[in-house]
C-alpha cells in the first residue's frame, strides 16, 4: 500500500457547522487514520495518514465540507508517513 501523511489547514466558515465530525466520518468511511480539531484563529487542523489516493479524495471531500461550510482554501503539507496512528479521532 501507498502510506502517506497530510497535514491540512482548513480556511473558511468551518467551526460552529460541524466540521471535525464531517471530517471524522469521511476518515472512518475511508479507512484513514489520524486526527481533527479547532485552532483557535478560526481555522480547522487535519491529519490523515493512510492510502494517498484515498487521502486525496478525503481532502477534495473536505473541500466541499458539511452542509453550513464554507471553505475558503485548505492548505496542504505532504509529510513522511510515521504509521503511529490508529483510528481517527476528533482532538479538543
Amino acid at each position: 500500500m501507498n502510506t502517506s501523511k497530510a497535514h491540512l489547514f482548513i480556511e473558511g466558515r468551518v467551526q460552529g457547522v460541524f466540521y471535525r465530525a464531517f471530517t471524522r466520518n469521511l476518515a472512518s468511511k475511508l479507512g484513514i487514520n489520524g486526527w481533527v480539531r479547532n485552532l483557535y484563529d478560526g481555522r480547522v487542523e487535519a491529519l490523515f495518514e493512510g492510502n494517498r489516493e484515498l487521502i486525496e479524495q478525503a481532502i477534495e471531500e473536505c473541500r466541499r465540507g458539511p452542509a453550513g461550510a464554507v471553505v475558503g482554501n485548505i492548505d496542504v503539507r505532504w509529510e513522511e508517513s510515521s504509521g503511529e496512528y490508529k483510528g481517527f479521532e476528533i482532538r479538543y
